[in-house]
């Protein structure tokens, strides 16, 4: 078991790693044909979708609770660090993401910053939005990693090509 100092240390150290990043497709064209052909009617996901455990340092997989989203999340010693889902838009040139979570021993150790930094330098052009807005303990860490970012991840709905079903 590692001491707090230790989990602290490597976890400042997984924050340098964004570049080792594993990614599940999780793609079902059957599915997402039925429900574009429906509208959106048929083809919904049931249940919570089976999310692989990946031993990498970050890994990219679909969003467990938002279909058609994904979700990016840094893990160690065996445990989700950090996780937020994100979805983008290239033809309006927007891009949101939700929910992001860093577990409490790992707060303050850059996993967020260095996460949503990544999504943005794999996705340049992008102005970077939430749908909701933020909780009042939240907005310092908001105004941090918004500041200098197009949008800067202010609230905005998902535009009319993001699947709302």
């Amino acid at each position: 078991m590692a001491t707090t100092d230790d989990s602290r240390r490597d976890a400042l150290q997984l924050a340098q790693q964004t570049d080792q990043l594993v990614r599940v497709s999780g793609h079902q064209p059957l599915r997402a044909a039925v429900r574009w052909i429906t509208r959106g009617r048929y083809g919904h996901r049931h249940g919570w979708p089976v999310i692989p455990e990946i031993n990498a340092p970050w890994q990219d997989t679909g969003s467990p609770e938002r279909d058609g989203w994904r979700m990016r999340a840094a893990n160690l010693h065996g445990d989700r660090a950090f996780a937020v889902d994100y979805v983008t838009c290239k033809r309006c040139g927007l891009g949101w993401v939700e929910m992001p979570h860093t577990s409490p021993e790992y707060q303050r150790c850059g996993l967020a910053a260095a996460g949503l930094a990544a999504l943005r330098t794999e996705h340049p052009g992008l102005s970077w939005h939430t749908l909701g807005g933020h909780f009042r303990d939240s907005i310092p860490f908001w105004t941090s990693v918004g500041t200098g970012v197009p949008g800067g991840y202010q609230q905005q709905a998902t535009c009319s090509h993001i699947s709302n079903f």
